[in-house]
């Protein structure tokens, strides 16, 4: 499956259209990256990726990465120092399980959408949305090869 196919531009309009949605309630950032296969072990990837996109340069050290690799389905979830200083022993996983969930089924997008919607409400228990907030990064999803 390439990366370009596992979802339509309606899909990928609605997983954008999540990730602002949950922006608007937190000052937390949110990201999803998409490629067909992983280069090396996926957290190492992620890792690599977060600090690739600049993750790591948020004020508050709340961002995301929502990492997933069709071809070998890989797939990771990773936050900054500041949200997983906070967020329970288990969140990740949890997340991470729920989303699998919609995926084994061919459910890519719902996946997503769900998932971005946990963290995100995650992210505004402890980092609540601020009337001078900035969006630090960019909402769209980037794509490797």
């Amino acid at each position: 499956m390439s990366t370009q196919k596992i979802l339509s531009q309606k899909e990928e309009l609605e997983v954008v259209q999540a990730i602002q949605l949950a922006e608007h309630q937190t000052s937390g950032e949110i990201r999803v990256h998409i490629e067909s296969v992983c280069k090396g072990e996926v957290l190492d990837r992620t890792a690599w990726l977060f600090k690739s996109l600049k993750m790591h340069k948020t004020a508050l050290r709340n961002g995301v990465l929502i990492y997933l690799s069709t071809t070998d389905r890989k797939f990771a979830i990773i936050g900054d120092s500041g949200i997983n200083a906070v967020v329970p022993i288990g969140f990740w996983n949890d997340v991470k399980d729920t989303m699998i969930g919609y995926f084994m089924d061919g459910f890519v997008m719902e996946g997503l959408v769900i998932g971005i919607g946990k963290v995100g409400e995650k992210l505004k228990e402890f980092f609540p949305y601020q009337k001078d907030d900035v969006n630090e990064l960019p909402d769209e999803i980037t794509y490797g090869k």
